[in-house]
């Protein structure tokens, strides 16, 4: 009967969200209050189980994700990631473009959010791509898939990282295992795709002042080395943390260190410091431009936020109903494996709903009592759950029309290419999930 109700709720969840246009916000709630019932607990209780999932999911969440949002700001309006993307082609050169723009794509993707490093990168991808006189898709699938990887695998982004929050995985092995699986699913649904040939022969004139942006003059930009190591900051730190937690002693004088600089948000709010500085004061910007900078870079996240505070609403609405114990108990019986079953709700979801951070977090919730009862690692099913959620982008996803539109391509185009991208990044999580777990 507990999946019978869960079904509903997804069931209601599709409702509100595609024909009736819900907000997602709205309907996680509406969802997790009407499986809180059905399960039989007491409405108040639901009331307080929603009150508690939103607190518990956005505590360290939502300072992780304010200060990745103003480090993502601070880098696009002082020219930074046009740094980073003119000196990798220069380096690269004509030849190896694909390769400059995939690099730049992973680098930035790093501190930007999809949506945001797509319209940032897409004048440079249009520009090089109208000079050499080659489609714009041969580099501009590498940049899309570079910081599609980066958005659904790798924290500080919003889905990993709330994921990660819970399952209870580690962010700093989420992200080191995030980033050896993303970099072969890059190199595959990036360079290798764009030169199939029925990916080559699409090619269209993009409309006139339709990448019209500020381009920023060499003295007005910082340096390439302080752009690239200011966007990496969290990276940096966040990894040393894990690499230190799993090759030093328990009790090793160095860890209590790394774990403070390691940690999420501390590693992000380092990250905002230094940019302040490197991105803003020192680039000639007073203290009050900076600032306004900082307030503009909390409006890009204010939505998500409560999404994903929806989705630890239900989540907790399935443990406090006891839905949690139901699932653990009939994990017990079956052979799946729980990394599939992850990929799997999630794909599901993804194709259902669209949103990839709705599925990600719908999924999360209804999977995350099977980490405890099978022991799997919460790092990998982090990852397996966000692959799932971007598998097979189309006329549902906000992204599907956003990459139509800038290449000027056909519904049956973007599916062959946008659509096999994100199709090919999700199997390559799985795939890279199931491999690792053989290891560990």
């Amino acid at each position: 009967m507990p999946l019978i109700i869960i079904a509903i709720g997804v069931a209601l969840l599709l409702i509100l969200m595609l024909p009736l246009r819900v907000n997602g916000f709205i309907a996680l709630i509406l969802v997790a209050l009407s499986v809180g019932v059905m399960e039989g607990m007491p409405v108040m209780d639901v009331v307080k189980s929603i009150k508690n999932g939103v607190g518990g999911t956005l505590g360290s969440l939502a300072l992780i994700m304010g200060f990745g949002a103003m480090l993502g700001k601070l880098l696009a309006d002082c020219g930074g990631a046009q740094r980073i993307a003119t000196t990798l082609i220069e380096t690269f050169g004509d030849k190896k473009i694909q390769w400059a723009v995939t690099l730049t794509g992973f680098i930035v993707g790093f501190a930007l959010f999809y949506e945001v490093g797509f319209v940032l990168l897409l004048p440079l991808v249009l520009t090089i791509a109208a000079t050499l006189r080659i489609s714009p898709l041969y580099i501009g699938i590498p940049m899309a898939a570079a910081l599609s990887v980066t958005h659904g695998f790798l924290p500080p982004h919003p889905g990993p990282t709330a994921i990660a929050e819970i399952f209870k995985a580690d962010m700093g092995r989420t992200l080191l295992y995030g980033t050896i699986i993303g970099i072969p699913t890059v190199i595959l649904a990036g360079p290798v795709l764009a030169r199939l040939p029925f990916i080559r022969v699409i090619n269209h004139p993009i409309e006139e002042g339709l990448y019209n942006s500020k381009k920023f003059t060499d003295e007005q930009m910082p340096s390439f080395a302080v752009s690239v190591f200011t966007a990496l900051i969290p990276v940096i730190l966040m990894s040393i943390r894990a690499v230190c937690d799993m090759t030093l002693d328990k009790g090793h004088v160095v860890l209590p260190y790394v774990e403070f600089l390691g940690d999420p948000v501390i590693a992000t709010l380092i990250s905002v410091l230094v940019a302040v500085f490197t991105f803003g004061l020192l680039r000639g910007r007073t203290m009050t431009e900076v600032n306004a900078t900082l307030v503009d870079s909390i409006k890009i996240i204010a939505m998500m936020l409560l999404i994903i505070g929806g989705g630890g609403a239900f989540k907790q609405v399935l443990v406090d109903s006891g839905v949690k114990v139901y699932i653990e108990q009939m994990m017990h019986s079956s052979n799946i494996s729980p990394i599939i079953m992850a990929w799997l709700i999630a794909a599901l979801l993804r194709l259902a709903l669209g949103s990839a951070t709705v599925a990600a977090l719908t999924a999360g919730g209804i999977v995350f009592p099977l980490i405890a009862s099978t022991g799997v690692s919460p790092e990998l099913m982090v990852i397996a759950t966000g692959a799932g959620s971007v598998v097979f982008s189309h006329v549902n996803d906000p992204g599907f029309w956003l990459f139509k539109e800038y290449f000027n391509l056909s519904i049956t185009e973007t599916m062959k290419s946008w659509s096999l991208l994100e199709t090919i990044i999700s199997v390559c999580g799985l795939a890279g999930c199931l491999v690792i777990n053989m290891f560990i």
